[in-house]
């Protein structure tokens, strides 16, 4: 962060590891895009920026959504639970496409009869996204 104190950021409430979860829904559709987490700093940086930047747990860093595959989220609305303990994102999805396997939405399968679903079709393949499988 810029160094500036963020008073706001105090007022969460951070997991053991100081991280919460943050559901990211598209602002037009409502549609869920995905579920991922956030630190004070990815929070923080979130806010200034406009766009959505999380912690990945993976890759034990900070992740600016779209920073390989351009499709950034630009973030229209933050809001925080009643517990103050899950972040909600409400974003304009640049390019329609929030998951790493070319889709609308990372919540692409559904059960049904006992098996789970492919439901939604790939947009864009991943390997024309990250040039790489």
């Amino acid at each position: 962060m810029t160094g500036e104190v963020k008073e706001w950021l105090d007022e969460l409430s951070w997991d053991s590891q100081g991280l919460m979860p943050v559901v990211t829904q598209d602002a037009k559709s409502g549609r869920v895009l995905t579920v991922a987490w956030m630190n004070r700093e990815s929070l923080g940086l979130t806010a200034e920026r406009g766009e959505a930047v999380y912690w990945s747990r993976s890759r034990k860093r900070l992740w600016h959504k779209g920073e390989e595959s351009g499709h950034v989220q630009k973030v229209l609305e933050i809001r925080l639970d009643c517990d103050a303990d899950v972040l909600l994102l409400k974003v304009e999805q640049v390019g329609g496409i929030a998951c790493h396997t070319g889709r609308e939405s990372c919540f692409f399968r559904r059960l049904e009869n006992g098996r789970w679903s492919g439901i939604d079709p790939v947009l864009k393949d991943p390997i024309l996204i990250y040039g790489k499988k």
